[in-house]
């Protein structure tokens, strides 16, 4: 009976030790669970870019420097026209954030072919003439801005965008001839002073030219357009931008005989409707996200 009692006092010595002793370790921390990725940062980051496209320009009109030969005129009235030309430009720029961005570009805006024609009907000296002046000529640009756009969101990896830009423009204006006919021609100078001008009947000719010349103005656009993200480092654009080029004027203008006249043509308030396709290159695209790797148990 004794060694009954004996055995049950040691085992409960040994069943309260062994508690002790579990009390005293440390409770181990339940097994990570997976949580998700936190959403992606807003980051910046630098790009650059490179524009090709084709331009539909206007002028809203073509005078001489000399004013005063317009003012003896009864009616006038011009048409111009511009060909289409290329369009090519590189760019550097700076991602704020997912939505703002800004970059400077310089464009080279290809030669132009220009059209033009006057009519136009006066008196002078008492006699009345009609005539007609038709204006040929090239015209390119070089064009630097500075832009900044906003980005609207973006659905199934394409981005529209809205975006204006300020900066200057070089007008170059080469090959201007001026050819002209007017029916019937006065010519005050062939009588002597006091008597009645010569009136000429049937249709004379004139014919001049300009040599080139070249203008800086302030210019500016406005831009819309769509951006496709191919991958994280490379972005298609297809853009359209309307650009306010300033003025162009012609060198000085010549008679066929290279007589000097003592004028130049001014080209007046030129814009033009661009469309572009361009490419941008991000050049600190963000790292891809990693998931944790997977734990199993052994």
């Amino acid at each position: 009976m004794r060694s009954v009692k004996s055995l049950l006092a040691a085992g409960a010595a040994s069943l309260i030790s062994s508690m002790a002793f579990a009390a005293d370790m440390p409770i181990a921390a339940p097994p990570p669970m997976y949580s998700p990725p936190a959403p992606p940062a807003d980051f910046g980051g630098w790009y650059l870019r490179g524009d090709i496209g084709f331009s539909n320009q206007s002028v809203k009109s073509v005078r001489k420097s000399d004013e005063a030969a317009y003012s003896q005129l009864s009616s006038f009235s011009q048409t111009t026209d511009f060909d289409t030309a290329g369009i090519f430009d590189v760019g550097v720029g700076y991602r704020v954030n997912s939505w703002f961005r800004t970059d400077v570009t310089a464009q080279y805006r290809g030669k132009s072919n220009f059209k033009g024609t006057d009519l136009l009907t006066g008196s002078a000296y008492g006699t009345p003439y009609s005539g007609i002046d038709n204006y040929n000529g090239s015209k390119s640009e070089l064009l630097f801005l500075a832009n900044a756009y906003v980005d609207l969101g973006t659905w199934w990896c394409v981005t529209p965008f809205i975006g204006a830009g300020v900066g200057a423009s070089r007008v170059n204006i080469s090959s201007f001839t001026d050819s002209g006919a007017v029916n019937p021609l006065v010519s005050p100078g062939a009588t002597p002073s006091g008597f009645p001008p010569v009136v000429t009947a049937g249709t004379h000719s004139s014919y001049a030219t300009a040599a080139s010349g070249s203008k800086w103005n302030f210019a500016w656009a406005a831009h819309a357009g769509l951006a496709y993200k191919v991958n994280p480092s490379l972005t298609l654009e297809l853009a359209y931008s309307y650009v306010d080029l300033g003025s162009g004027t012609t060198g000085a203008l010549a008679a066929y005989d290279a007589a000097s006249l003592g004028n130049t043509f001014k080209f007046k308030d030129i814009t033009s409707h661009d469309l572009k396709l361009g490419v941008r290159w991000d050049l600190s695209s963000p790292p891809a996200y990693m998931p944790p790797p997977l734990v199993t148990k052994g």
